[in-house]
């Protein structure tokens, strides 16, 4: 179902890409109302952004589509290298194994469909060919106007989120600082099938080094859906090349949308010069000349307006990072705007997003400028914290202003607040005879208080602790136990889990009373040891504004 014109909203989502569509899906799921739009008549059919990193398959499987994606997804278990010809030592992604799940690829609309249908779910569709012109804010909201099929619409809206692309109107509207650089080459993507004999499910980087070092030819392949099919992306040819003027906004970034469209011929003759294995492209689907910029806002917002995605920062495409940053910036958007629209929210809340998001763009922005030049490069001595790194597990919040400070007792072992809770499994639970994974226990929930203990529950502390979750922050947080020892007999306060294998124990690096939040997004707002009833309050109080303070 599609907003009627004219129907109020307390979000407007400007952008229906996955980044715009992941936003409106997580404010929806919490009963935000919200419109979601896209200048585009149609989601179009091409196989852009393609990388999924593990930590988005997290969030999907929050969100309750990962099923679906895996079962539409490539497997991606590295990329082969390839210098003038020679064979190089490729590079592996490697995860521990208690990490849920691994590298894929699947093409944007399929991405962007998955994210839709899930929003759908909700009863909200996109707003297709609408656009928004322009807005102005004040301190009870934002008054947006609006390009419709139907013609021009006035529309008053609590908050608006920018996920419209690198040149985003809501950034442009704000007056947001946009640095950085351009890169000179121009680019082409295609996406073709091959009938080479490669390994199924790696990556290919194939390039021509001069005498004196510098790259001057390079072929990059994801592998998509399909026998040999792959996204490739190359240097533009001499014939194709031109100097294209940058956008009104001055960014010269994404996908040219003139007529210099590359051939098949084009393609086949960088794979005759590169390719690791003689072969023939065919089947092309499409094709396209684009640019790179790299570029990153001086905030993330002012007042009730976001920027998120491209719209926030732009880099390079390697290793897959800019859709899957996006996404995460729309997660953690998401969950902080729906607090304090419910009247929730503490009141640094809303200005943590910045504070915890602009610090991962711009790493990203700066490691994938690197990783342009020379690629993404083996570790033999350590292979797992690189793949970790690209994968977005290493990515944390730790000084964050809404997480805890380190705590006197426990401070270094195991994950901290602002870290990534990690996944484990072997939970047991008092009426289900399978072995549980922590994330089925965060799924479809807010904030989780997990409690774990090393004995029974007789001796008050975590019935203490379970109070004060209810009543500080009651429908936002819940709370259950993790038990090294299972109290099996009798009531209990709150649901109780045993660690049965050890297995929570060993991942948190904790054998003693100890209280984790874990936030909406996955990531730890507190480790308390010991856990006190203060500490609890205070943290919860740098994230909630208490029930039935004002608002």
């Amino acid at each position: 179902m599609v907003h009627g014109e004219g129907a109020a909203a307390d979000v407007l989502v400007a952008g229906a890409g996955p980044v715009g569509l992941t936003a409106a899906a997580e404010l929806r799921r919490r009963g935000v109302g919200c419109r979601i739009i896209d200048r585009l008549p149609a989601r179009l059919p091409f196989a852009k952004a393609v990388g999924i990193q593990p930590r988005t398959l997290e969030i999907w499987d929050r969100m309750g589509f990962v099923r679906a994606a895996l079962d539409l997804a490539v497997p991606m278990h590295g990329q082969l290298m390839y210098m003038n010809g020679a064979e190089q030592p490729p590079v592996r992604l490697q995860l521990p194994p208690e990490v849920p799940y691994g590298f894929a690829a699947l093409p944007q609309y399929e991405t962007e469909r998955l994210i839709e249908e899930c929003l759908g779910r909700f009863g909200t569709g996109i707003e297709r060919g609408t656009e928004l012109l322009s807005f102005a804010q004040d301190p009870d909201g934002v008054t947006c106007r609006l390009r419709t099929p139907a013609g021009e619409e006035e529309l008053r809206t609590r908050y608006l989120v920018g996920c419209d692309g690198a040149h985003s109107t809501v950034r442009r509207g704000l007056g947001l600082g946009f640095e950085g650089g351009a890169f000179p080459e121009e680019y082409m993507l295609a996406d073709v099938e091959v009938d080479w004999d490669l390994p199924y499910g790696y990556g290919v980087r194939a390039v021509h080094r001069t005498a004196a070092g510098a790259v001057d030819d390079v072929l990059v392949c994801i592998p998509l859906p399909g026998t040999g099919r792959y996204r490739m992306s190359m240097r533009v040819p001499p014939e194709l090349s031109a100097a294209a003027p940058a956008a009104g906004d001055g960014v010269a970034h994404g996908l040219e949308s003139g007529g210099r469209a590359p051939e098949l011929v084009h393609v086949q003759a960088v794979l005759d010069r590169l390719s690791p294995r003689p072969t023939t492209a065919s089947a092309m689907r499409w094709s396209s000349v684009f640019r790179i910029s790299h570029r990153l806002v001086d905030r993330y917002g002012d007042g009730r307006v976001f920027v998120a995605g491209d719209a926030a920062h732009i880099h390079p495409p390697t290793g897959a990072q800019g859709m899957n940053t996006g996404i995460q910036d729309a997660w953690n958007l998401a969950w902080k705007l729906a607090a304090a629209l419910e009247g929730a929210a503490g009141p640094g809340l809303l200005a943590s997003y910045d504070a915890e998001r602009r610090p991962v763009g711009e790493e990203v922005v700066g490691r994938t400028v690197r990783h342009a030049a020379e690629g993404i490069l083996a570790d033999p001595s350590d292979p797992v914290t690189p793949a970790l790194r690209e994968a977005q597990l290493l990515v944390g919040y730790r000084g964050s202003p809404i997480v805890q400070r380190p705590s006197r007792a426990g401070a270094g072992r195991g994950p901290q607040a602002g870290d990534r809770a990690p996944d484990c499994g072997g939970l047991g639970g008092r009426i289900t005879s399978y072995p549980l994974r922590l994330y089925d226990l965060l799924r479809g929930r807010e904030h989780l208080l997990v409690l774990y203990g090393t004995g029974p529950l007789a001796d008050g502390t975590l019935t203490e602790l379970a109070e004060v979750v209810r009543t500080f922050a009651p429908g936002l947080v819940e709370a259950c136990a993790v038990l090294a020892e299972a109290d099996t007999d009798g009531p209990a306060p709150l649901p109780v889990y045993r660690d049965a294998r050890g297995e929570f124990a060993r991942m948190y690096e904790v054998g003693e009373p100890t209280v984790f939040v874990v936030r909406p997004d996955g990531y730890l707002g507190a480790r308390l040891c010991p856990p006190t009833v203060q500490d609890l309050t205070a943290h919860l109080a740098q994230v909630f504004r208490a029930s039935g303070t004002p608002a």
